[in-house]
């Protein structure tokens, strides 16, 4: 697993008229390309009356799985732009179909792929990008005593303080990135005079917006 990797927030769109043509971007956050497939199929059926519904994707965290699709469009004037606008931004998971009503007007191949990358970027901007992160759960088991000065010195560190269970001694649960697990049971040994018993609980992505 990526210690971290870019992706899109959920599921949002966007639209834009450019030379009386309607663009409709739809963006998803996709794991599979099942997943991505079903997404496209759904947006051609729902507008099944515009021009085109072209689409791309990328899935997986090599990108080892890429296709685009100009759906009647010119070749190489849809698709493949949504597709390279997804690779510029270093997006991960990712599908976007962007719905085209034409509007009259032709807007020849250089208009076409503008005008669908375009649709693609404010698209993503609409929905939003976040950085998801592994972290490691470090659950923390100390005394009663100790509860006061540990929960203040993590609150006050980089690590992320996620849960506390008030049982026979206290458990606390905390986010750590996995490649600063060595360095926080070190810290939390130093901070408790090696009095806090510590274990590894579930490791999973967390996620945070980024400023686009």
């Amino acid at each position: 697993m990526l210690e971290s990797y870019y992706t899109v927030n959920h599921q949002g769109s966007e639209e834009l008229t450019i030379q009386k043509s309607r663009f409709i971007g739809h963006v998803k956050r996709c794991e599979t390309e099942e997943e991505a497939q079903t997404f496209i199929e759904n947006m051609k059926k729902q507008y099944k009356d515009a021009t085109h519904n072209c689409s791309a994707y990328m899935i997986g965290e090599h990108d080892l799985i890429q296709k685009a699709n100009d759906d009647g469009e010119p070749s190489g004037t849809a698709g493949v732009p949504i597709l390279e606008v997804l690779k510029k931004m270093g997006l991960k998971d990712t599908v976007v179909v962007v719905t085209r009503y034409f509007g009259g007007t032709k807007l020849g191949a250089g208009g076409l792929i503008r005008a669908y990358s375009s649709a693609t970027s404010e698209a993503i901007k609409s929905t939003g990008v976040v950085k998801r992160e592994l972290m490691q759960t470090m659950k923390v088991s100390i005394d009663y005593t100790q509860l006061g000065k540990v929960e203040n010195e993590i609150r006050n560190s980089s690590y992320h303080l996620d849960d506390i269970q008030y049982l026979e001694k206290v458990e606390l649960d905390v986010k750590v990135e996995t490649n600063q697990i060595e360095a926080f049971e070190t810290w939390i040994t130093n901070l408790t005079s090696g009095q806090a018993y510590v274990c590894h609980g579930e490791c999973n992505y967390s996620d945070t917006p980024i400023s686009l």
